[in-house]
């Protein structure tokens, strides 16, 4: 319990103090995980919606495959990533291993499946409700999707803070990629892992707490802003 307590001060104390290595650390973190909630939204929102209204063959098996990669372990993502990104491997000619694109990478296959199925799973029920509207309109399956997304992006953005919260916290897949090193590839997660490993308990606890706020203040911040532009959209009703 002291140490916790002890964590909560040094935190407050890092934070106030404008400790350089803290920000740069918390930064890199957010820009990291950010990157990675945004490009798997924009690839995994479309598909997950493109799998809620079509019907082909396997697609069964598609969404098997999706709610099944979303218990995927982030070590084995960052393994696979490695081999990839390695000397050895097919894209080791770009030299990405141990870098911020690494690390990225890596989160946005750890995203992916999570934002994809709540996405299917939304507007699987908005297609069952407008169907036959859009059947009758002779919309494009491109028109659906828009449509079905503009009208659920409150729970589709739902679906991205999620990813971002699995994200914000990964350590296994990024200490993989990235090596944590200082000043290059360290975010907060690895520094936690770093510190625990060193003994330095009450500075890991430190850098939890800034993780928690940090995860907390991005939530925040969202549903703040969602909130206020409904509010005048509904004044101006």
């Amino acid at each position: 319990m002291s140490d916790l307590f002890q964590g909560l001060i040094q935190a407050l104390t890092l934070i106030f103090n404008l400790d350089p290595d803290l920000y740069s650390i918390s930064i890199r973190s957010l820009q990291v995980t950010l990157s990675a909630t945004i490009v798997a939204s924009l690839i995994g929102i479309p598909f997950g919606a493109w799998v809620a209204i079509s019907v082909f063959r396997y697609r069964s098996l598609v969404i098997i495959i999706i709610n099944a990669l979303m218990g995927l372990p982030p070590v084995v993502v960052g393994l696979i990533v490695y081999v990839l990104l390695s000397k050895s491997g097919p894209f080791g000619v770009f030299n990405l291993l141990f870098t911020p694109t690494a690390m990225i990478i890596a989160q946005v296959l750890i995203i992916l499946p999570i934002v994809a199925s709540v996405s299917h799973r939304t507007i699987r029920m908005l297609w069952m409700e407008y169907r036959d509207f859009f059947v009758s309109l002779n919309a494009s399956r491109w028109q659906i999707i828009v449509t079905l997304i503009k009208d659920a992006k409150r729970s589709l953005i739902t679906a991205s803070l999620a990813g971002f919260g699995r994200g914000i916290g990964e350590v296994g897949a990024i200490m993989i990629v990235g090596g944590n090193i200082d000043h290059a590839t360290r975010v907060l997660t690895t520094a936690i892992s770093l510190e625990t490993s060193r003994g330095n308990f009450t500075l890991a606890m430190a850098l939890g707490v800034v993780l928690i706020f940090l995860a907390i203040l991005i939530n925040l911040l969202i549903h703040l802003t969602i909130k206020s532009k409904y509010e005048k959209i509904d004044d101006r009703m």
